[in-house]
């Protein structure tokens, strides 16, 4: 008999090969923590607690990694490399609340980290609308009404049209809401590397055509994507029912604005703006970076009222962050989960598809395609999609695999 190396995505999978070997209940009940297993990573922790946080774990059957300088206390602080179990680590944070040298407050964030990392199924309160994230990946459809889109789909670049702009706005909603779409992203102002602002007065006129013509007819949430308050409220006030900002709502107006109107909020991370973002952007840690400017900014929408079950994440593909950067993210977008959010991932044609495979935009479906499989597997939750029906595909296998 060949030993087998068991690779489980989350609990139901343990439970199911312990029922599988005839594991009584209250057996399963005991084994069950130790086997989910955790390798979690804390930086800037003092020396001294560093070495009580060793201990501590050793104690319990695991071990913390810390660098060797601050065992001598030459290091005065360190990173540290848990490894242990649930139930180690359930163990470890009840200790750590009552020790010194701020172990409580490490012990408290532990336990924070832990819950929203084993969270999978979210309910997320769109005004009059609710999504729900379980047993299926939702899809935000995109609809860009500029005339410079990256990806060569925006409704105001085809001059030589012979029917109305309302027609084919119309007919391309319908179309996407046939497909599967879950959502509807308005564009109004392109936000590829190098475009330029346009006015708040053209990208409300924008907004206002396209929202008078869904909201009513279309049954599913409507989102604006936009960073300026201005035109959040409008776009709140003609019904729409999500707030997509690529900045992640720097603007205490702008979040003030979706609170009040009790709406969703996209939270993205961008480093820049799109015109000067892919000018050499750098990180000294690029996952900590972008999880800790997500946090910081989940932490301000909350205190400014936007209700926390309202609120998606976006790691920001492609806005300040290279082809490494990139694909860095994705290999570790699992670690997002710790924020306890809905995760959105836009890959959907954008460069880094284009640079590794050297096609075009409308060329992408494939590498798309591939980017939002592993994605899903990775824990995403939403994808924002310019080819619905083809990615709706890609889910429902996904999707299917992952809760067989």
């Amino acid at each position: 008999m060949i030993p087998r190396v068991l690779s489980f995505n989350g609990q139901s999978d343990i439970i199911r090969e312990l029922k599988n070997i005839k594991v009584d209940e209250y057996g399963i009940k005991i084994m069950l923590p130790k086997a989910d297993s955790f390798l979690i990573k804390i930086c800037d922790v003092s020396s001294i607690a560093a070495n009580i946080l060793k201990q501590e774990m050793l104690s319990l059957g695991g071990d913390v990694a810390i660098s060797r300088n601050s065992i001598t206390g030459k290091d005065k602080k360190t990173s540290c490399l848990i490894m242990g179990n649930l139930i180690q680590l359930s163990r470890l944070t009840n200790k750590l609340k009552l020790q010194p040298f701020r172990l409580d407050e490490i012990g408290k964030s532990l336990e924070k980290a832990i819950a929203n990392y084993r969270r999978n199924k979210f309910l997320i309160k769109c005004r009059k609308y609710t999504l729900n994230t379980d047993k299926k990946t939702l899809l935000m459809g995109i609809i860009n009404l500029t005339p410079d889109s990256f990806s060569g789909d925006g409704l105001l670049n085809t001059p030589e049209r012979t029917d109305s702009l309302e027609k084919i706005i119309f007919e391309k909603a319908e179309q996407m809401v046939k497909d599967g779409a879950d959502i509807i992203d308005i564009g109004a102002e392109s936000s590829r590397p190098g475009a330029k602002p346009i006015s708040e007065k053209e990208e409300i006129k924008r907004v206002s055509l396209c929202l008078k013509l869904l909201v009513k007819k279309f049954k599913i949430p409507i989102s604006v994507d936009t960073y300026k308050p201005k035109v959040a409220k409008v776009g709140l006030d003609l019904g729409a029912s999500i707030i997509n900002d690529i900045t992640g709502l720097k603007e205490a107006k702008m979040r003030k604005i979706i609170a009040e109107y009790k709406a969703a909020a996209v939270i993205m991370h961008m480093k820049g703006m799109p015109r000067t973002m892919q000018a050499n952007p750098q990180y000294h840690s690029l996952v900590g970076e972008v999880i800790s400017f997500l946090s910081s900014a989940v932490d301000s929408a909350v205190k400014d009222g936007i209700c926390p079950e309202s609120i998606i994440v976006d790691p920001g593909i492609g806005f300040g962050k290279t082809l490494e950067h990139n694909l860095t993210i994705l290999k570790n977008i699992k670690e997002f989960k710790v924020l306890g959010k809905p995760i959105l991932l836009g890959v959907s044609r954008k460069s880094f598809i284009g640079k590794i495979l050297n096609v075009n935009p409308e060329e992408r479906i494939f590498g798309t395609s591939a980017a939002a499989a592993m994605a899903i597997k990775d824990g995403v939750n939403i994808l924002r999609v310019h080819d619905v029906k083809e990615i709706r595909q890609v889910t429902k296998i996904c999707d299917s695999i992952i809760n067989n």
